[in-house]
């Protein structure tokens, strides 16, 4: 799709009223805590770039709301294409400002400078495996630092940490692509192609016991120091430019995905003891 279909230069975005009377029973559930607000500087428009929680669905829109409240910008997030093929959801995000995460979308944002939101793992990040809670999930992408250094986009990286932890993975893409019937299914031209070699599948989690219902596992997010593009200027082609720029940004979501994960489980002692019981 190109970005003649999606509104690029004259969104508007909903108020911070509605979100968060939208989000409530999230805000009430797993009580964000946000830091890094004087990072972002609402007039110097950049690059969110961030690690994906498993599912992507739940931190994303606590973390885009609260970013929001506390600075005023809103930025526009570039989705993976399965996302606007889907009946319903696809027009939901539309609706809240993402595009298709294309070269074209990128640069035409860029161009009407406008803040953009990137998670450069995309859905296979979305489909954890075990063992890969709060990990980067990127494999050779270097999509992101080429936009920000062909534009001149500082990059701000940013953490999302809890929600990894608020499900238990029963069964991941790897069990599947080992099993009989995913073999099967995956020497299906057809399915492989749309399941992209297995990455699409979602794992099967329990929460709380038995249930699907999530732990409520307090969700903490934050926006890192902002890096700046300036020293890679014209080097949008050089790999090596690439790949150095990619590795300072996951470095910076790495510390931070540490850091807020070590004072979030020492933060547990003063939870509530119903949500200390339901977390532990």
């Amino acid at each position: 799709m190109s970005g003649t279909d999606f509104p690029l230069d004259d969104f508007s975005p909903p108020s911070v009223a509605y979100l968060k009377r939208r989000l409530a029973p999230l805000y009430r559930y797993f009580t964000p805590h946000f830091e890094g607000a004087e990072n972002v500087d609402p007039s110097r428009p950049a690059l969110f770039v961030g690690n994906h929680a498993i599912f992507g669905i739940i931190d994303s829109p606590l973390f885009m709301t609260e970013l929001y409240a506390r600075t005023g910008v809103y930025p526009r997030s570039l989705g993976d294409h399965f996302h606007f093929t889907t009946p319903v959801w696809g027009p939901l995000l539309v609706r809240h400002g993402a595009v298709p995460g294309t070269r074209e979308n990128c640069s035409a944002l860029m161009n009407a400078g406008q803040f953009i939101l990137v998670f450069p793992g995309g859905a296979r990040e979305v489909a954890k495996r075990r063992g890969e809670q709060h990990r980067l999930v990127w494999k050779q992408r270097t999509g992101f630092a080429r936009m920000a250094i062909e534009h001149g986009y500082d990059i701000l990286p940013f953490a999302s940490a809890g929600c990894d932890d608020a499900f238990r993975i029963r069964y991941d893409g790897n069990d599947f692509a080992n099993s009989r019937l995913g073999r099967w299914l995956l020497a299906n031209p057809a399915i492989n192609d749309r399941l992209r070699g297995g990455d699409l599948f979602m794992p099967l989690t329990t929460g709380i016991g038995p249930t699907l219902l999530p732990r409520p596992e307090p969700f903490w997010f934050k926006v890192g120091a902002p890096i700046s593009t300036a020293a890679y200027a014209g080097r949008e082609d050089s790999p090596e430019a690439l790949w150095d720029l990619r590795q300072s940004v996951a470095d910076s979501i790495n510390d931070m995905l540490r850091d807020l994960q070590s004072r979030r489980q020492r933060a547990r002692d003063q939870m509530p003891a119903w949500r200390r019981w339901l977390t532990r």
